[in-house]
C-alpha cells in the first residue's frame, strides 16, 4: 500500500486509467477505482471528491506517463538517419500503442479525447506536447530541406495516431508499408 499521498494519488490515477480502458467512460466511477485498486470504499472519493477531479487526475497521469515513454524512446533512438529508420521507429511506436499497457493507455486516451469535447479543461491537458520523438521527426524532415517540417510532422504524427485509433477499434497491427506510405508523402 503506498504510504504517501502522492503515491496514493498516482495509484488511483493509474487504476482509473485501467478502469476507463476496461469499462469505458460510464464504468469509470469512484467505487470502480476503489475495487480495482483493492482499496476500501470511499478512498478514491477522499482524494477526488468529484468525477471531474478524478478524470482530471487520470488525464494528467496519462499525459505524464505517455510523455515519459515518448521522451525516453526519442532519446534512445536518436534522430533517424534515413526514411527506413523513421518507418521502423513509427512502426514500433504503433505496436507499443496497440499492445499491453500501451493499449490500455491508448483506449483511455481516446476516451478522454472524446470527453474533452465537453470539458475544454481536459483538452488543454491533452494537447500534443513537444518531446524528443516529435523533435526527431521534425529534424529529420527539416534536414531533407522541407521548409514546412513542423507542419508536416504534425500531419504525419496525426495520421499515425489515426492508424492506431483505427486498429484499436477494428483490430490488427499497423504494417510498416502503411507507415512507409505516410513517410513518403511527408517527404514529397
Amino acid at each position: 500500500m503506498p504510504a504517501s499521498a502522492a503515491a496514493r494519488r498516482a495509484l488511483l490515477a493509474d487504476t482509473a486509467i485501467d478502469v476507463l480502458a476496461e469499462q469505458g467512460m460510464r464504468g469509470l466511477t469512484h467505487r470502480a477505482v476503489d475495487r480495482a485498486a483493492g482499496l476500501p470504499p470511499g478512498t478514491t472519493s477522499a482524494y477526488h471528491r468529484t468525477r471531474q477531479s478524478l478524470l482530471t487526475a487520470l488525464v494528467l497521469r496519462l499525459v505524464e506517463r505517455d510523455q515519459a515513454e515518448i521522451e525516453e524512446a526519442g532519446q534512445r533512438a536518436g534522430a533517424p538517419r534515413d526514411a527506413e529508420e523513421l518507418v521502423a521507429g513509427l512502426t514500433a511506436f504503433t505496436a507499443l500503442r496497440l499492445t499491453g499497457e500501451g493499449r490500455r493507455r491508448s483506449l483511455a486516451r481516446y476516451g478522454c479525447a472524446l470527453e474533452s469535447v465537453h470539458h475544454p479543461e481536459l483538452r488543454e491537458i491533452l494537447v500534443p506536447r513537444d518531446n524528443a520523438a516529435r523533435r526527431s521527426v521534425e529534424d529529420f524532415l527539416a534536414a531533407r530541406g522541407l521548409a514546412d517540417a513542423r507542419a508536416r510532422t504534425v500531419t504525419l504524427l496525426t495520421c499515425v495516431d489515426g492508424l492506431v485509433f483505427d486498429r484499436l477499434v477494428n483490430g490488427g497491427a499497423v504494417p510498416a508499408e502503411e507507415i512507409r506510405r505516410l513517410v513518403e508523402t511527408a517527404l514529397r
